[in-house]
């Protein structure tokens, strides 16, 4: 695939992740800030090609090779974004725009190699599943910081209080997505935990530990 086919057959999955089971050709364009006319052909050219099925006036759906073909695009995206944040050290905000254009380079091997010197990490930068290679994700489930057990670990993915104080405070601990958070105590009077995060010990409210999201792998 050429990297605008790519670059559809990954916006027609995400559209289908938010819940669409059919997707209207001008939710493409929308997606993809561009014209409804130029979404027309490229669902020609991707049809023809059988990644998508395409229905006049209902819209598109991936096939199953349309599915694992935008998977492995993610999947190398994702990589890659890791590797800048926590290899080179690029700023977030320069991140995304790296990422997207590294993700059209198909080596295999050069996936295979990114994903081993990593250590196969399950998520990304900002706390998305990562697919395997098979496109199947690790099994995971989403917790409240404050409903782990002693010693269980996750992954931040996001916040219950969305207040400005809140996430004031977030980042003067310098916590935020993605971060890696382990339990190390619970105090039984109040709640308060010491938790383990980017390799140092803090200590927290309940209150915090409420309000924090984790990723927790089913089967640890």
């Amino acid at each position: 695939m050429t990297p605008a086919e790519e670059d559809y057959i990954k916006a027609i999955y995400h559209l289908r992740k938010e819940g669409q089971a059919m997707i209207s050709t001008n939710a493409i364009a929308d997606k993809m800030d561009t014209k409804p006319s130029s979404v027309t052909d490229m669902v020609k050219k991707l049809a023809d090609k059988q990644l998508i099925s395409y229905k006049k006036y209902k819209g598109v759906s991936l096939t199953k090779m349309g599915s694992l073909c935008a998977l492995s695009v993610i999947r190398r995206q994702r990589l890659w974004e890791v590797f800048l944040v926590e290899k080179l050290d690029v700023s977030e905000d320069e991140v995304a725009l790296l990422a997207e254009q590294l993700e059209h380079v198909k080596s295999e091997q050069l996936i295979v190699k990114l994903d081993a010197y990593l250590g196969s990490p399950s998520v990304g930068f900002l706390g998305a599943p990562i697919p395997y290679k098979d496109g199947k994700f690790k099994k995971t489930v989403k917790m409240l910081l404050n409903k782990l057990s002693l010693g269980a670990e996750g992954i931040c993915v996001g916040v219950n209080d969305t207040s400005a104080g809140f996430l004031n405070f977030l980042e003067k601990k310098r916590i935020s997505l993605g971060d890696t958070i382990k339990v190390l105590e619970r105090e039984e009077f109040d709640g308060s935990m010491k938790i383990e995060i980017k390799q140092k010990e803090i200590q927290i409210s309940d209150q915090i530990a409420s309000n924090l999201f984790l990723e927790v792998t089913e089967n640890k």
